[in-house]
């Protein structure tokens, strides 16, 4: 069955096919308005959302469908207990698809794994965000109108920051990409998205100084210092105004550079910076509608279409948990762990769920 677990679950080509129709979406809507009538979309949202959870929705009302499912766990019964595979278990059995958010890594998979209609990932830990990632890049083809030869920096928590993980997968398979990528040390990109960057030879840049990078890019992508990702509190004290977007430092780029945020921001872009035609974070956001508009349509048509969920040559380790502490195997222990070994001698194995490196 089709899913989308990560990005890497779509091909470029269907990126732009889906990002063209999208576009046509938003010029055309009366032409959708019924093409997934009588449709249903669970939506199993495990942690706090506003545009991802209502953009969903929407884009499930505007093509004639239905929407059902929660937004609060302490009203279903995970607060009794049950554990995500059971929940989907049964929720696949009333709806055509499901939307699901979860703090844990690894989460979409898991649920994946027994469902019997096709999950998207709305965000799983700080793993992976697909559909943002989508967002994303509607807004850049539709404000620069191409996807190669950018230069993209991206600001802030780069370390927990699983809309910046998914767009660097994704924008490291269009040709001539720089990242500049700004964050403090405490902060800084995971390893094991930096071997993506490095294995896909684009040109990688880290430094903490913003106001260096700025007169460089043509994309800043400003992220929040997340709060809940922290268990020390001390620690989030310490970053968590490393970096604010003022109208100061907007002189310092270029007047063509679009600047853009997953949102919800905290402070660390001024409401003074919103009137800048180069601030294009609210036109991001609309886009997220129409891109999983077109997503749900796509899933929709292919959900019967053979597709590899678990990665070839999967491991399954018997009795063993991730060792990442935020991996949904440490969570919930029914889940069956397994990894993928390196494909050359010398690389790490990686687990199937949140993508770490495993020492076995």
């Amino acid at each position: 069955m089709r899913h989308l677990i990560e990005i890497q679950d779509l091909s470029v080509k269907e990126i732009d096919e889906m990002i063209a129709l999208a576009n046509d979406m938003m010029a055309h809507p009366d032409q959708y308005w019924d093409a997934c009538a009588h449709q249903k979309l669970a939506t199993l949202f495990y942690e706090p959302s506003t545009r991802t959870r209502l953009s969903f929705e929407s884009a499930m009302l505007s093509l004639g469908g239905q929407v059902l499912g929660f937004s609060d766990v302490g009203s279903s019964s995970v607060s009794k207990g049950e554990s995500l595979q059971d929940t989907v278990r049964i929720v696949s059995g009333y709806a055509d698809m499901i939307a699901i958010r979860h703090p844990r890594d690894g989460a979409a998979l898991a649920a994946a794994l027994k469902s019997r209609v096709p999950v998207i990932n709305a965000g799983d830990g700080g793993h992976d965000h697909p559909t943002q990632t989508l967002t994303d890049l509607t807004l850049i083809a539709r404000e620069k109108g191409k996807m190669s030869g950018l230069t993209i920096g991206m600001c802030g928590d780069l370390r927990y920051g699983r809309t910046v993980h998914s767009l660097l997968e994704a924008m490291c398979r269009y040709p001539g990409m720089r990242f500049i990528l700004i964050a403090p040390d405490a902060l800084r990109l995971p390893g094991y998205v930096r071997e993506m960057l490095e294995m896909c030879g684009q040109s990688v840049q880290e430094t903490e100084d913003l106001d260096a990078a700025l007169p460089e890019l043509d994309i800043l992508y400003m992220t929040r210092i997340q709060r809940e990702r922290f268990t020390d509190m001390a620690m989030y004290e310490q970053v968590k105004d490393c970096y604010i977007l003022t109208p100061e430092r907007m002189q310092r780029a270029r007047r063509d550079m679009t600047v853009m945020h997953p949102l919800p921001r905290v402070n660390e872009i001024s409401p003074l910076v919103d009137d800048d035609p180069r601030a294009a974070y609210f036109r991001q956001a609309e886009c997220g509608r129409y891109i999983r508009m077109a997503l749900i349509l796509k899933l929709m048509q292919e959900r019967d279409k053979a597709h590899g969920l678990v990665p070839a040559g999967t491991v399954w380790a018997e009795h063993s948990l991730c060792p990442n502490a935020r991996c949904i195997t440490q969570a919930e222990h029914s889940v069956r762990w397994g990894y993928r070994p390196g494909a050359h001698q010398g690389d790490r194995a990686r687990c199937i769920y949140c993508g770490r490196g495993v020492s076995i």
